[in-house]
């Protein structure tokens, strides 16, 4: 599976200018289909891969310049892929996913050769941040800021979490600024709320989906006041950001 970078993000790029590439091999598809996606969201072309022999011939093709790995695969266990993987790709940082004792499994990663691991259940953010990690580390990312997103006037700092608009500072709190970065890695993208709860809150708050309209309020308030606004409602279907004019 290919998911392309959405337009309008300021994601992880290669020297030449192009999307980061990763890999992401686990035998759980719907674990997979998330970690896509979250990746997606951060700018990086993904694939994904439900066995080690796959994930090996995929990797010739695809040329990741990173690999998301469970440590217990259907075919073979992770190291013995990634010993596969880095045969086709020498160096290439790899970040295990592991549902066992973090200890063992942990000697057996590094052992193998992995750069960090994992432990399930886990935070897509926490997945991505130290992805993101390991390839400023290994060099594939290019010294872009590839932690500030732009659109139109507004720009969000990931690192440093700040926020400005027109060149003026805006305090959030640690959930508006969550919520603002959903937002701003989706430029024009209407979002539902239900995507909104499950990607900002990461839990079901059980039909209480109006704490949705009352943070957008609030960012409103903060990010349009005095000025057009780049928060809209689509009744019926979510809310989107986007440029003035």
């Amino acid at each position: 599976m290919t998911v392309t970078s959405p337009q309008g993000r300021t994601g992880m790029l290669r020297p030449d200018g192009s999307a980061v590439r990763v890999l992401v091999v686990d035998d759980e598809d719907a674990l997979a289909e998330l970690l896509c996606t979250a990746l997606r969201y951060d700018g990086c072309e993904v694939r994904s891969c439900g066995d080690g022999a796959g994930a090996v011939r995929l990797a010739r093709e695809f040329r990741p310049d990173a690999v998301v790995l469970d440590v217990a695969l259907p075919d073979m266990d992770g190291p013995a892929v990634l010993g596969g993987l880095r045969r086709e790709l020498p160096g290439v940082p790899a970040l295990f996913l592991t549902a066992k004792d973090p200890v063992e499994d942990r000697i057996a990663g590094l052992t193998a050769g992995g750069d960090e691991y994992v432990t399930k259940p886990f935070g897509l953010e926490d997945v991505v941040a130290r992805l993101r990690g390991l390839v400023r580390r290994s060099g594939a990312a290019s010294g872009r800021a590839e932690s500030v997103l732009v659109v139109g006037d507004l720009v969000l700092d990931e690192d440093s979490h700040e926020v400005w608009r027109g060149g003026r500072g805006i305090h959030l709190t640690a959930t508006e600024f969550e919520l603002l970065r959903f937002l701003m890695r989706n430029p024009r993208r209407v979002l539902s709320k239900a995507q909104i709860l499950d990607r900002v809150w990461s839990y079901d708050f059980g039909g209480r989906a109006n704490v949705v309209e009352l943070y957008i309020s609030y960012l409103r308030k903060k990010i349009d006041a005095g000025r057009p606004p780049m928060i809209h409602t689509r009744r019926g279907a979510g809310y989107l950001i986007k440029p003035v004019g």
